[in-house]
């Protein structure tokens, strides 16, 4: 008899969060995590359950985003209820601020893009001038040209979301092994079996949920997770009252009071350091899109690294060879967490994924396929 429903590999919000959905579903899945000394995304991460921007050129990726957001409601509430930690989930709505009038018809132009892309769906937003703008961020500069608008967008407390999920867990029954690296992985059909930290862990669902680590682990399974690090650094505030009263895409006010600037995109490798060119650029663009900026104190900076395909999709595969062994990796933890906990973990129990997940396969990878 195998000692587990399913072993969950990667302990940050993905794995955390698949995991979580199959203890609620009655399973005991176990989770070997390699611990902070991971490149975790899930530590760095801005904190958005963001949608707009989401998907464009590729509906499958829209209708996925906002079905997770829609739950991601009633997921942050299931949370508080199962562990008392309130995930700090808020959805006002969101912008994408422009600057220049150029930004704001690039934008425009993308957000039309979006809504004839949506189908029967129908994608709300609204273009924004200055004017209109300044009635719902005050605070906005005078530099600022616009921005576009749309309900779906929020934002959460991406460290309490993580306690959560791991409380939950093991509320659930299900099992958290942290600071162990995978040894061996001994696969067939629907039979796992795991070597990790010295012990042996078998059951006959295996889930790679590891982030970058998932490019190495799945290959024994016969899965092409062809991801790579893409860094982004990040600034904090120190507190104050509260002034934003809704995220926008690179700046955002939390519920404790500081203010986070953040949205850079590098090729660093592995290397998650902060740089004084790129902090200060996101510091500059902070002020001219809200000039109070300039007199509040930087308490903090850091780097983190986004699991990114080359495509920028997530990536959701089965194993042909070895039928049981899932991949679930993206770099959008946060805003996915609702889907992976209330819809993943169940297709992994049923043992197929669903043809709207088809877009994520691997196969995309494939050239012969593609050729």
């Amino acid at each position: 008899m195998p000692d587990f429903d399913a072993i969950v590999i990667g302990g940050g919000l993905v794995g955390a969060a698949v995991a979580y959905g199959l203890a609620r579903r009655g399973k005991k899945p176990v989770v070997l995590d390699e611990g902070d000394i991971a490149h975790r995304a899930s530590r760095g991460n801005f904190g958005l359950v963001w949608v707009q921007s989401k998907g464009i050129g590729v509906p499958e990726y829209q209708r996925w985003t906002r079905r997770s957001s829609e739950a991601w409601a009633e997921f942050s509430a299931q949370l508080l209820d199962e562990t008392g930690i309130a995930s700090g989930h808020e959805r006002p709505g969101g912008v994408t601020i422009c600057l220049t009038d150029e930004e704001l018809d690039k934008r425009r132009r993308l957000m039309e893009q979006l809504t004839a892309e949506s189908g029967a769906t129908k994608f709300e937003y609204h273009m924004l001038r200055h004017a209109e703008l300044k009635k719902l961020l005050p605070a906005i500069g005078p530099q600022v040209a616009g921005a576009s608008f749309t309900p779906y967008d929020g934002h959460a407390n991406p460290l309490y979301t993580l306690r959560a999920l791991h409380a939950a867990l093991l509320n659930h029954g299900g099992r958290y092994v942290p600071n162990v690296r995978i040894d061996r992985i001994g696969a067939a059909p629907n039979r796992f079996t795991i070597t990790a930290g010295g012990a042996t862990y078998c059951a006959p669902r295996l889930v790679f949920g590891a982030g970058l680590g998932n490019k190495a682990l799945a290959a024994v399974v016969g899965l092409n997770v062809p991801v790579q690090p893409v860094r982004g650094q990040i600034i904090v505030t120190e507190r104050v009252q509260p002034v934003l009263p809704m995220p926008t895409l690179m700046i955002r006010q939390t519920l404790e009071g500081t203010i986070m600037i953040g949205e850079s995109r590098e090729e660093a490798g592995f290397d998650d350091a902060t740089s004084p060119e790129i902090v200060h650029t996101l510091a500059e663009r902070a002020i001219r899109t809200f000039p109070f900026l300039r007199t509040v104190r930087i308490v903090r900076t850091w780097g983190a690294l986004r699991v990114m395909a080359s495509d920028g999709l997530p990536i959701y595969e089965q194993s042909r060879e070895f039928p049981g062994a899932f991949v679930c990796t993206c770099h959008s933890g946060v805003t996915l967490a609702a889907a992976h906990a209330l819809h993943y973990a169940q297709y992994v129990i049923d043992g197929a994924l669903p043809a709207e997940l088809t877009r994520f396969s691997t196969r995309r990878f494939d050239v012969r396929a593609a050729a």
